[in-house]
């Protein structure tokens, strides 16, 4: 169980419930946190908002950062975790603090530009209740070139494996339903799965072009090894459970 203790209360917020909930897992982002915040007000200025920090066990002042950010921003909601859980665990919480409809996701590192979340946001309204979830896809990372390979396999293995409707899980930009996020299977890399355990509960998946960044400051936290073994144990994983799932379709209840 994900110990974690919120450091703005649901209650402090606007009263009106918003229909968009950003929820943003943070790791030792300090630099970083002033900047996204700017830039998340910015593209979602044409519509009420929530923005959820999930302080996934920093270390240098993220928390700091966060609640001088909160101070002036009614909106802006904070959850700590005792210790750190992982991103997906972050996730997670952010996402059952969420009042909105849609959570709209983006990595805390400066490398997801939330100016195409009101894209995203449009490509799922568009699609109606059918699509669960809106993918960032990207193009031109700037990532290394082994890291740009080590990507394209695992995307390349996962899709034939999984056949998920998408060939770029691993950007952070998502806008998903929130009742469809809490009916998923929760362990440490459900964020790299999620397209695949969406489309799992029958939704469609639907992308959208993006660009990627270099992370503004700090280090990743992922690597090729701290990722290989895990990957591949999840991707089993998760195979066995889109290969063992019947979607329930109710035509008639008395």
């Amino acid at each position: 169980m994900n110990s974690f203790d919120p450091e703005v209360a649901p209650e402090t917020a606007a009263a009106a419930s918003p229909r968009l909930s950003v929820v943003i897992a943070v790791k030792d982002e300090v630099d970083n946190i002033a900047p996204l915040v700017a830039e998340i007000d910015a593209a979602l200025a044409a519509e009420p908002f929530e923005l959820i920090f999930v302080d996934d066990g920093s270390t240098d002042g993220t928390r700091a950062a966060l609640k001088a950010a909160a101070a002036t921003r009614p909106y802006l909601r904070i959850a700590a975790h005792a210790v750190s859980c992982g991103k997906s665990a972050g996730v997670d919480t952010g996402a059952r603090m969420a009042r909105g409809e849609l959570l709209l996701l983006l990595d805390g590192d400066g490398q997801n530009d939330p100016a195409y979340l009101p894209e995203m946001i449009r490509v799922i309204d568009e699609g109606g209740l059918a699509v669960g979830l809106v993918q960032g896809e990207r193009q031109g990372r700037k990532d290394t070139r082994f890291k740009r390979f080590q990507s394209r396999l695992a995307n390349g293995v996962r899709g034939a494996l999984l056949n998920d409707g998408t060939r770029d899980t691993g950007c952070g930009l998502k806008v998903v339903r929130r009742d469809v996020h809490l009916r998923l299977p929760l362990f440490d890399g459900l964020h790299r799965f999620m397209s695949a355990l969406v489309k799992r509960e029958g939704y469609e998946i639907r992308t959208v072009k993006v660009v990627d960044r270099p992370r503004w400051h700090g280090t990743s936290k992922y690597g090729f090894w701290n990722r290989l073994w895990v990957g591949i144990a999840d991707l089993v994983g998760v195979w066995w459970l889109v290969s063992r799932r019947k979607v329930q379709r109710v035509v008639e209840q008395g």
